[in-house]
């Protein structure tokens, strides 16, 4: 796997492509230098942990014909910025689900995702505490 991050302007923003070739911005907040012109490199991490799980959890439910209408994923991500480098000590993940859902099959689900299949948390819970929680809205 390969990405290219080409630099933007004279400060800290960039903009990165994979093999997608869609671009992605990053940038550094104004209290640095930066622009506020993209997500910092620390939310891409959270936002690709919930993205791998997010993914996992869906085919997983989907294979089971559970009918998902519409899935958020809120992440707060805490740091110790006493220490250098400030790494994610602790990350909650809320799992939002709104459909026609059995309980048992989304909590295994999560479950299968979160501590066997997402690289993301396999390569962060080295280092992390990850907790994971989830609500169900039925529709039905």
């Amino acid at each position: 796997m390969k990405v290219t991050l080409n630099r933007v302007d004279q400060a800290f923003h960039f903009e990165g492509k994979g093999a997608s070739d869609i671009a992605v911005n990053i940038d550094g907040s104004t209290e640095i230098g930066g622009n506020n012109s993209g997500a910092r490199p620390m939310e891409l991490i959270l936002m690709g942990l919930g993205s791998c799980g997010a993914m996992d959890v869906v085919s997983i439910l989907k294979k089971q014909k559970q009918e998902i209408i519409d899935l958020k994923i809120h992440i707060d991500g805490k740091r110790n910025y006493d220490i250098t480098p400030a790494i994610f000590e602790e990350i909650n993940i809320e799992f939002e689900f709104i459909g026609n859902l059995n309980e048992d099959k989304v909590r295994k689900a999560l479950t299968l995702s979160m501590e066997k299949y997402c690289s993301v948390s396999a390569m962060l819970s080295k280092t992390t505490l990850i907790k994971y929680s989830y609500q169900i809205k039925n529709t039905n």
